[in-house]
């Protein structure tokens, strides 16, 4: 559950302290690592704190799940084993067979794959929509839509959604607005302010931070759905242990400050980007020639560190790009200290080929790091030829 003593505090300052109680027997500042399968009891059913079996609940979970949900303006945060499982366990809360979800039409590849491989096999159906376009999400529904699905920033091509908009089509229709917030972080948007039912996150990416862990989370602004979700979670099973929740909340302590240099960075490496002849398209919502460039600056505050761009030459110069690289790491992922470039088509993205959601051959995708600007834009330079 959230901590409402928190709940007028900036960002910054839940970001450290919510959900991280000092430890009542030592006095430690940082919560411990409850590295424990299971717990003593005072006689039958006389649990302490309400833990009982570390699956069910663990105090070093609990303590990332309330900073979760703090951080999002949530009524519940939960958190997960990867930032699929999370999914996976929210489309089997929400959903039955017969049900329908919309899709964005630029999503993350994992997204699609769980979607058209796992869930269609049971019986939800699917159909895809550009989100950006509100006549297009109307279009999209049916009279079994449970659910809108949106990704703004969406990965990779950088779309941005109005999420008020979509919110409110979603409560026209009786239907729940899902939002994948992984490129913004909370730091930068909060979807469930804006009218949004639940918010997703790999914690993998910004909130963890550093690339040494993976973990999801869904946080719900109903507390109801969010006991529901809880259920779920317990029955069946892909919880985030100690470790990695401990690692995550240590993350999330300094995810203002490395977001605010991501964007710094992304900035630059944009401008220069559009000046350079071997690039024909850069897509960065902080541009304001980005057709979501209003929207972004609306209900965002900065434009994250996330650019994709499109080569000159096709496909196999935009692969000598990633392979010329020696600064941006060529590796998947994102949201970590240090930067990567990738090809989506032949990497994230490969389980979309065919599909509606197919991204460009010649697209490479930077996922900014706080190295110095200046040291990325030379490793760009010499990558480009």
């Amino acid at each position: 559950m959230s901590d409402d003593s928190h709940e007028h505090q900036s960002f910054e300052t839940r970001a450290i302290h919510a959900g991280n109680t000092a430890d009542p027997l030592t006095g430690a500042v940082v919560p411990p690592i409850y590295q424990v399968s299971t717990y003593k009891q005072d006689g039958v059913g006389g649990l302490r704190g309400g833990y009982e079996y570390s699956r069910s609940a663990n105090p070093t979970r609990t303590a990332l799940e309330e900073n979760l949900a703090a951080l999002e303006g949530g009524r519940r945060g939960l958190a997960f084993a990867s930032g699929l499982a999370a999914e996976d366990c929210l489309l089997r809360t929400m959903l039955s067979p017969g049900d329908h979800v919309v899709i964005p039409n630029d999503a993350y590849g994992g997204t699609f794959r769980l979607f058209a491989k796992v869930v269609s096999r049971w019986g939800v159906e699917w159909s895809v929509a550009d989100t950006s376009d509100a006549a297009a999400v109307r279009a999209a529904l049916t009279p079994k839509t449970k659910l809108i699905w949106v990704e703004t920033p969406s990965n990779p091509l950088l779309g941005i959604t109005d999420i008020a908009v979509v919110a409110d089509i979603a409560r026209t229709a009786g239907a729940r607005l899902v939002v994948d917030n992984t490129f913004a972080s909370p730091y930068l948007q909060q979807p469930l302010a804006l009218g949004a039912d639940v918010v997703l996150h790999s914690l993998t990416k910004y909130m963890g931070g550093h690339s040494d862990v993976v973990g999801g989370a869904l946080v719900t602004a109903d507390a109801a759905l969010g006991e529901e979700l809880a259920y779920h979670q317990n029955a069946m099973g892909a919880v985030a242990g100690p470790f990695d929740s401990w690692i995550v909340l240590r993350g999330i302590k300094t995810l203002a400050v490395r977001m605010d240099r991501h964007a710094e960075n992304a900035t630059k490496v944009a401008e220069m980007l559009t000046r350079h002849p071997k690039v024909t398209q850069v897509l960065y919502p902080g541009l304001p020639e980005h057709p979501g460039h209003d929207i972004a600056a609306k209900q965002m505050r900065n434009f994250g560190g996330m650019i994709s761009f499109r080569v000159a030459g096709g496909e196999e110069a935009a692969v000598e790009v990633c392979n010329r690289a020696k600064l941006f790491t060529l590796g998947e992922s994102l949201g970590g200290v240090e930067s990567l470039i990738e090809h989506p088509g032949r990497m994230t993205h490969a389980s979309v080929v065919g599909s509606a959601l197919e991204v460009p051959g010649d697209l490479v995708r930077l996922s900014v790091g706080i190295e110095n600007a200046d040291d990325l834009l030379a490793d760009l330079t010499q990558a480009l030829g």
